[in-house]
Parts: structure tokens; C-alpha cells; sequence
């Protein structure tokens, strides 16, 4: 049970002008938001030193796409008018980064996502920034590539002094070690029955979920089932070679996987998605992807990659449940500027 004094802290959390998306104006000088530029300026500086230390190369995707740069949640699109054809604002630059690394090799971009999503409320935003990467590899050196980059934008703005003049418990972000915590789909569904959920195997997993197997620290969940999943992600039995990072108070903070290099079972893979099945009902076919099918057809090369949800790192690094919190300009429907 929360005490009095804890339930008056709950409510004057540092941060808390920054969580009303509905007069963002007013705090655009406040100390409170500087020091939140401060911690994401921090966090991004320290991926993009990764990846040069790495021999990654950076890419710039395009913003508005076909629906090649959709997620698996079609249903968050957002649809425009492209001189006559059907455009989307981009919600991943996964396909644009995979075609390039035949010639590249490893290569990342950092840029908007955006999502259909009408809710107003502390997890959801219309548009949010990506971190993503593909380069030649398996499974094993994605999840270290994953671990070391997130490390490395906590460690960071771990470093920020202003976050410890806020009040925010940095020392939780210095106590973050290597290697970060494995579980698999299996298992965490095994311990969530085990702690009377009422979830079955085949259930994609939810915010309160993910946080409840997290606790305190960084976790990996690996193998998820095919059937909830992007189609290019390669199978492995009923599984696929998958992952996502679930961070404490922010859930769900990057999605990865392996990715499907045999040409004839990618194809088979798309058409049997669902995220397929709710194209086709858009008026939508194979020939939509034709592009990146005969990109994989020409360069069978062996890859993987990652998206981490920038805005939900700076969650766990600003100790808030509050997306809105977490970024100089969140947007949602009300927030337009």
C-alpha cells in the first residue's frame, strides 16, 4: 500500500507540466523541457558514436512511402493523396535500410514513425522517433548490437547533471549493467500464468505485461510465435528469431529480429500474414513489394535489425510512465503546433 508521502510524490513528479499535450506552448522555456532536450540529446549522440565506432553508415529513408514502409499494424496508417496514388507517412525504414546493405553493409537511420493513434493518453503518440539498423549478421550479434547501443544512450544521459537537479534518481541508470536479462516468449507466458494471467501461448504481450516481467531492469524476450510478427522475420519451428527489449516503466522499448533471406519462403510468408490479409482488403497486392522481393532475390545475403522507440528509452531514463514527458514536441491529436 502507497503511503501518503508516496502518493504526494506520484503527483509532483518532476516532470509533471510536461505531460499535458494540450498547452505545450506554455512550457516550451520551462527548465523542466530543457533538461528533457538535454537527456535525448545526450542519448542520440552517444548511439550515433556507436555506430561510428562501429562502421555503420547512416542512411536517410524516405518519410513518405508505399506501404512497404508500414509496420504490421496496418491500421495505423496514415493515408495521403500522392499526385493521384496512395502514399503513407512512413512508419519504419526497415525495407529501405535492408536494400541498401548488399552495397553498404551496416547502416542505420534515425528518424519520425508515425501512427494513426487517436489516443489521448500516456503511451500513445502520433509520431515518435526511430532508431533503426540493419547490417549483414545473425540473431546473436543483433541482440549484442541492441544491448550495447541502449547501454550506451542510458549511460549517457545518465551522465546529464541537470537530470539530478530535477530530482531524478540517477544512479538506477549508472547501477544498468551488461548483459541485459533473457527470457523467452514460452517462458514469460509460463510465468505470467504462473502469476494468474489469464493469457494463452499465441497472445501477443501487453504494456502492464511486459513491465510486470521486467521489474527493475532491462530485459530481452525472444521467440515470439510466427502469426504475430512482421512476415520477414525468420522462422525457427513455430517461432521466429525475434526479440524485443522491454524496459522498466516504459514497456515494449525496441523490436527486432532476423530477417527472412530465402526468396521463395519470403514470399510464402507474406501472402500467408495477416498484416497481408488487411492489404488485400486496401486494395493492396504482391506487386506492392515487388521492389524489395527482388532485392532479397538478388542479394540472399543473411541479416538482421532493430528498431528502438527513442521516446520510450528516455521513459526508463526520465523514471516516467508518461510518453508525453519524454520529448521537446510529443504528438498526439490535441497537440498540434
Amino acid at each position: 500500500m502507497k503511503t501518503i508521502t508516496e502518493t504526494k510524490i506520484a503527483a509532483t513528479h518532476p516532470l509533471g507540466e510536461l505531460m499535458q499535450t494540450n498547452r505545450r506552448p506554455s512550457v516550451l522555456g520551462s527548465a523542466e523541457l530543457a533538461v528533457v532536450a538535454r537527456a535525448e540529446s545526450a542519448a542520440l549522440a552517444a548511439a550515433r558514436h556507436y555506430f561510428e565506432k562501429e562502421g555503420f553508415t547512416e542512411v536517410t529513408v524516405p518519410h513518405i512511402t508505399q506501404v512497404t514502409g508500414a509496420c504490421e499494424n496496418i491500421d495505423t496508417l496514415f493515408e495521403l493523396d500522392y499526385f493521384g496514388e496512395s502514399g503513407y507517412l512512413v512508419q519504419t525504414g526497415q525495407l529501405y535500410l535492408e536494400a541498401l546493405i548488399s552495397r553498404l553493409g551496416k547502416v542505420y537511420c534515425i528518424g519520425p514513425s508515425f501512427r494513426a493513434e487517436p489516443d489521448i493518453d500516456e503511451r500513445h503518440l502520433t509520431e515518435f522517433t526511430l532508431v533503426e539498423i540493419e547490417f549483414p549478421g545473425d540473431f546473436e550479434q543483433l541482440l549484442a548490437h541492441m544491448e550495447n547501443i541502449t547501454y550506451a544512450m542510458i549511460h549517457a544521459a545518465a551522465s546529464c547533471e541537470a537530470l539530478a537537479e530535477l530530482g531524478i534518481n540517477t544512479g538506477r541508470l549508472k547501477a544498468v549493467k551488461k548483459p541485459f536479462a533473457r527470457m523467452t516468449y514460452d517462458e514469460a507466458i509460463k510465468k505470467l500464468q504462473q502469476h494468474g494471467i489469464d493469457i494463452s501461448w499465441g497472445d501477443d504481450l501487453k504494456s502492464k505485461h511486459e513491465k510486470l516481467l521486467a521489474g527493475d531492469s532491462p530485459l530481452f524476450i525472444t521467440h515470439y510465435p510466427e502469426k504475430i510478427k512482421f512476415f520477414n522475420m525468420r522462422r525457427n519451428g513455430l517461432h521466429v528469431n525475434s526479440c524485443d527489449l522491454i524496459l522498466p516503466r516504459s514497456g515494449e522499448a525496441a523490436g527486432a529480429a532476423e530477417r527472412e533471406h530465402d526468396h521463395k519462403l519470403l514470399c510464402e510468408k507474406l501472402v500467408n500474414s495477416e498484416m497481408y490479409e488487411k492489404l488485400r482488403k486496401r486494395g493492396k497486392d504482391v506487386k506492392d513489394f515487388k521492389w524489395y522481393l527482388d532485392i532479397v532475390e538478388k542479394y540472399p545475403i543473411q541479416h538482421a535489425g532493430c528498431g528502438i522507440g527513442l521516446n520510450r528509452v528516455m521513459q526508463f531514463i526520465l523514471d516516467t510512465d508518461d510518453i508525453r514527458a519524454c520529448t521537446p514536441f510529443p504528438m498526439n491529436r490535441e497537440s498540434l503546433m
